[in-house]
């Protein structure tokens, strides 16, 4: 069987871990972002989170325009990577019937009772966005960090 080629191999044997907790009316993303800045975060990655919004706004799959959902939804899962020059989060909530949709998480998510998040960082690494000729978008960048 053939191994998956892969850009580059990095390997932290020391992890920090955050946990906190959003209150209501706070915006998810801006709160994670603000949080990261803070932190100094450098190879931050969600770990969990749990929570409810009130307002939801997602960037479906192959999309370029925002999408909005009011009313009331579970957050379901909230996945992603986390750097001082951006995240890339993906959110997937579900409303009261258990119908679930998922994306990128942009700003205006708002939080109806609470977010509870846990966030690692990977020490002696860094993530950075950078261009990529592939894709043609910011892809995620791994180096070793020094001290």
């Amino acid at each position: 069987m053939q191994r998956p080629r892969l850009d580059k191999e990095f390997e932290s044997r020391r992890l920090r871990v955050f946990v906190f907790r959003l209150r209501p009316g706070q915006d998810l993303r801006q709160a994670i972002e603000g949080f990261v800045k803070r932190r100094n975060i450098r190879a931050g990655f969600m770990i969990t989170a749990v929570g409810s919004l009130r307002q939801a706004n997602i960037r479906l799959a192959d999309q370029t325009e925002v999408t909005s959902f009011a009313g009331k939804f579970e957050i379901v899962s909230l996945v992603g990577t986390l750097g001082q020059d951006g995240v890339h989060l993906h959110l997937s909530i579900a409303d009261s019937t258990g119908k679930t949709v998922g994306g990128h998480l942009v700003a205006g998510c708002l939080v109806y009772t609470t977010a509870e998040i846990v966030i690692g960082d990977a020490q002696g690494l860094s993530f950075s966005r950078e261009p990529d000729e592939q894709t043609g978008y910011q892809e995620l960048r791994i180096r070793r960090r020094r001290r």
